[in-house]
């Protein structure tokens, strides 16, 4: 595992709100040109603006506990690329809040909080363990399926709570949400949006949090 390269970059390479005013535009044209936008297409509309990307706490268990998936923060850089078989560890959306990217060995990229949801040990991803590996609690046992991020054993109560991931076409790879355990991944992109404009472009309105 690696540590994260860059710090956020909320704006293109070029900077400046005029270009970022501009690129809103653009968006906004459009998602009124396209009604039929797939629910992949509304998170890639959501997090491609300014010539790459736009884009706290409740308590678990006995009430002490802070939840990974409640905060929002800018987008996060967290690899130039990552390439099969790879995982990158960061903290995103808070200093606080443990996080890890991997790349499946299929290629199929994934992010997740690696706060254990039993007692908030940290998990790690053993690579050698199954076809995609799976994330791993030393502390009381506790696994995770790497894919889905569902428990597959030990005591842990709840799924691991997912870091939305985006990858760039310059193959950069970039946090932009975080989505609660047992949460619909839109949803969660959805709750932690800020700009009313963009929260409309992926059809946020009447969404409801999961919690």
């Amino acid at each position: 595992m690696t540590s994260p390269v860059n710090s956020p970059q909320p704006y293109g390479p070029d900077g400046g709100a005029d270009g970022h005013r501009a690129e809103q535009s653009a968006l906004k044209e459009r998602i009124s040109a396209d009604s039929l936008t797939t629910r992949r297409d509304y998170l890639r509309i959501v997090a491609t603006v300014s010539g790459g990307l736009v884009v706290g706490s409740t308590v678990v268990s006995a009430g002490v506990l802070h939840r990974h998936g409640d905060g929002a923060a800018p987008p996060l850089k967290v690899a130039d690329r990552l390439e099969r078989g790879e995982a990158v560890t960061f903290d995103y959306p808070g200093e606080d809040d443990r996080a890890m990217a991997i790349r499946l060995p299929d290629g199929t990229l994934v992010g997740y909080s690696t706060v254990c949801t039993h007692l908030a040990c940290g998990v790690l991803w053993r690579r050698d363990h199954g076809p995609d590996g799976d994330l791993y609690c030393p502390c009381h046992e506790g696994r995770f399926d790497s894919r889905t991020g569902e428990v597959t054993g030990g005591p842990p109560p709840r799924p691991l709570p997912r870091v939305v991931m985006l990858e760039q076409t310059d193959g950069s790879v970039w946090a932009v949400g975080t989505v609660r355990s047992g949460e619909e991944e839109l949803t969660g992109l959805c709750r932690t949006l800020r700009n009313p404009e963009l929260a409309a472009a992926a059809h946020c309105a009447g969404r409801k949090s999961g919690r």
